[in-house]
């Protein structure tokens, strides 16, 4: 039997958007609150950053749920 772990960290199709579209929903924002290239990309990364942080935690609290049931 396979270890749901294993399954979640492995490459799968249906995460191969989430980097491109936190990417760009990244920059928007940071374009939407900066008018220079370099305040745009560090708001970028900081945001960016949050984001997948929050996704972790949302994926984290579901892969732990998924357990107990």
């Amino acid at each position: 039997m396979t270890d749901p772990l294993l399954l979640a960290l492995l490459p799968n199709k249906q995460f191969w958007h989430l980097v491109p579209l936190v990417l760009v929903v990244s920059l928007v924002y940071g374009a939407t609150r900066h008018e220079r290239w370099p305040e745009i990309l560090d708001h970028a990364l900081r945001f960016g950053v949050w984001i997948l942080g929050f996704l972790a935690f949302i994926f984290a609290i579901l892969l732990a749920l998924s357990w107990t049931l």
